[in-house]
């Protein structure tokens, strides 16, 4: 199991195009991909669960990664959310 910690640079924070960018994102791991704000855990492979967490701008989370290509999808989905999720 690898975690990171990563702060949202999104103007917007975490709503439905970066969400859903993100899932994709995570989508390619085989790994169990989660993330965790405000004592609550997120699948990140799961639009719905990504937008209950209600995450902004400027929040920070965390990325648990677990399975057998944890290394290369918690590189992914930090890369990922630090290029802006497609929104700059």
């Amino acid at each position: 199991m690898v975690s990171q910690k990563v702060v949202i640079k999104n103007p917007t924070g975490l709503h439905l195009r970066p969400a859903g960018i993100l899932c994709k994102e995570a989508m390619k791991y085989k790994s169990i991909t989660t993330f965790t704000f405000r004592d609550n855990t997120a699948n990140a492979k799961s639009v719905l669960s990504v937008l209950g967490a209600c995450v902004k701008n400027g929040d920070e989370i965390e990325f648990v990664c677990e399975g057998e290509d944890e290394e290369e999808a918690l590189k992914g989905l930090v890369e990922a959310v630090e290029s802006g999720l497609g929104e700059f």
